[in-house]
């Protein structure tokens, strides 16, 4: 079974495989009790696990950042009920969520998806199309011009250059006047935060 083909449904707890899809709706296995059956998409909504994301205090990160966070990590799972763990879990495992956008609901939803991945033995890895799309443009090296070695300057030449400073300089006030030149420093824009592909229902 692949990661890429399972989706949750909204009404229905758990996750489910997609067998085939319909005009009005899509013919599911759910990964819990085996079972088959159509579910209409008058009543429910469907998300493919691929294109959920979560917030972080940055950008958004694909939930499977999140389930590879959680494989790797050596804490316990918690249950799914008690809010309280699962919180104290995600601030240990994955400490960049942002806690005040993920509702603890989303929280349990993911400590349980992860626990039937767990179960079924299926490899949490995004479709080759699903990873190209996130993944960030690809670095390109710079060649930097090394430095031109200058013959140090004479006394002559650098009395010179400060005689043309300060007449330049007073040029410059001369046309300017009385009138005195202020700078005005405007503070950097917040960065928007993407919005999510899929919002956890």
């Amino acid at each position: 079974m692949e990661y890429s083909k399972l989706i949750s449904v909204t009404g229905l707890p758990g996750l489910f495989e997609l067998i085939a899809s319909k005009a009005d709706g899509a013919i599911v296995r759910s990964l819990e009790d085996k079972t088959t059956r159509f579910v209409s998409s008058r009543i429910h909504n469907f998300s493919h696990l691929e294109s959920i994301e979560v917030y972080t205090e940055e950008d958004n990160v694909n939930l499977v950042d999140v389930f590879y966070a959680m494989q790797n990590s050596n804490e316990a799972l918690p249950g799914e009920k008690d809010a309280n763990a699962v919180r104290g879990y995600f601030t240990k495992v994955y400490p960049k969520m942002d806690f005040e956008r993920v509702y603890a609901s989303d929280m349990k939803k993911m400590v349980k998806w992860f626990d039937i991945l767990k179960k079924n033995d299926i490899e949490i890895k995004l479709s080759e199309e699903t990873a190209d799309e996130n993944d960030e443009t690809p670095h390109q090296e710079t060649q930097t011009a090394e430095p031109e070695l200058k013959e140090p300057e004479t006394k002559s030449e650098i009395k010179t250059k400060e005689s043309k400073k300060a007449k330049a300089s007073k040029t410059k006030t001369e046309e300017a006047g009385s009138v005195e030149e202020t700078s005005t420093i405007s503070e950097p824009k917040a960065a928007k935060k993407k919005s999510a592909k899929k919002s956890f229902e």
